[in-house]
């Protein structure tokens, strides 16, 4: 199966990087989505508290306590009822959920094996596909379509799971429950897992973006997680949630995995759910951030999808690069801005690039004094 992967992309990129850094050019990162606000000291300080003398295997199935915080959270910010032992589940952060989900579902039996996503979109849904023995069903998502995956691409014949992602990454777009409802009901008609990665809900300004477990839990998982929400990206911890015979298959499988989340992680896993007060300030941080990009594009005559939600901005390739996002994105790491181009999130992409807005405020405003003196 490694043979049949294409290796991640960007070679020329990561090798001119490298020559930067040994030369000790000064970069901004705009590239990996892993920001740089601190994690609250009160989770920082429930790990450290909870860091045992023995030390034990963890459970695949999480603490009680755990679970628990998790459904008090999603009934505070969606009003759904989640029962802790039936309906959640752990896990070390929604990177390996999503990659191993396709495996507890997938049959080479099967007469679908089908996994459909949006392109451009996360890597990991076509490469947990592939592993699981499945297929990689990828649908160009458009622009004039505000980038929303379009049901009627699917082809219900071959898909048996539909992965659906908003607030988007890498374009930022987000979905309303309008949509959500389509999605749902197409899914149930056609009796196709519907799986929500919902990893970014909780970075907005504005209206808060709703989940699929408001709409339905019907063959439905919604993974939520807390590296954005809470600044835990290190950490790894997320959960799964929603029907509760998916759960019951994910709960079969993942003992054998190895993916228990450490007691301690737990733990400040615990208190983030519990508590939402560091999570506003989070928002407020990065919607300065937000702001302050979108209008600098819009001076300099850059057209980027407007958007309240996620840590990404999602902007076209100027005019005179004819499309290659590549080359613009490496035409700024000349200038010391590291950007994603669209290509390396799939052939939907192409043409774009994407800037996660990672680093502290102050940093982004001198990355942007210097974006601004390129000619565009």
């Amino acid at each position: 199966m490694l043979t049949q992967l294409p290796a991640y992309p960007l070679v020329r990129m990561d090798e001119r990087r490298r020559e930067l850094e040994e030369k000790g050019a000064t970069l901004f990162d705009f590239g990996t989505g892993d920001p740089r606000e601190p994690t609250d000291s009160r989770i920082r300080q429930a790990l450290i508290d909870d860091i045992p003398e023995v030390s034990q295997y963890p459970s695949a199935y999480g603490t009680s306590e755990l679970r628990e915080a998790f459904c008090g959270f999603m009934h505070r910010r969606h009003r759904v009822e989640l029962h802790p032992d039936a309906e959640v589940l752990p896990a070390a952060g929604s990177k390996e959920a999503i990659f191993h989900s396709p495996l507890a579902f997938l049959h080479p039996s099967h007469e679908r094996r089908g996994v459909a996503y949006g392109t451009p979109g996360y890597p990991v849904y076509e490469r947990g596909a592939l592993f699981a023995g499945g297929e990689a069903l990828p649908i160009k998502l458009r622009k004039e379509e505000d980038f929303l995956l379009p049901v009627g691409a699917v082809d219900p014949k071959q898909t048996r799971i539909l992965w659906i992602n908003y607030p988007h990454n890498p374009t930022g777009a987000t979905a309303t429950y309008s949509y959500l409802e389509e999605v749902a009901l197409f899914c149930r008609e056609h009796d196709i897992l519907l799986f929500s990665d919902e990893c970014y809900n909780e970075i907005y300004s504005g209206v808060p973006p709703p989940s699929i477990l408001e709409i339905t839990r019907e063959r439905a998982l919604a993974f939520v997680s807390l590296s954005k929400r809470s600044g835990m990206t290190g950490y790894r911890s997320a959960m799964m949630a929603g029907d509760t015979k998916l759960i019951a298959a994910m709960k079969k499988l993942r003992p054998s995995i190895g993916v228990a989340s450490p007691g301690f992680i737990q733990k400040a896993a615990t208190t983030a759910w519990s508590n939402d007060t560091h999570v506003h300030e989070r928002n407020r941080i990065f919607a300065e951030k937000r702001a302050l990009f979108l209008d600098f594009f819009d001076r300099a005559g850059l057209s980027a999808l407007p958007t309240n939600a996620s840590i990404y901005i999602w902007v076209e390739v100027p005019k005179g690069y004819g499309g290659d996002d590549e080359a613009y994105a490496l035409r700024l790491l000349e200038e010391g801005i590291v950007v994603g181009p669209g290509s390396s999130f799939g052939i939907g992409g192409k043409g774009f690039f994407r800037v996660a807005l990672v680093p502290e405020l102050e940093v982004c405003k001198k990355a942007i004094a210097r974006w601004e003196r390129l000619k565009h």
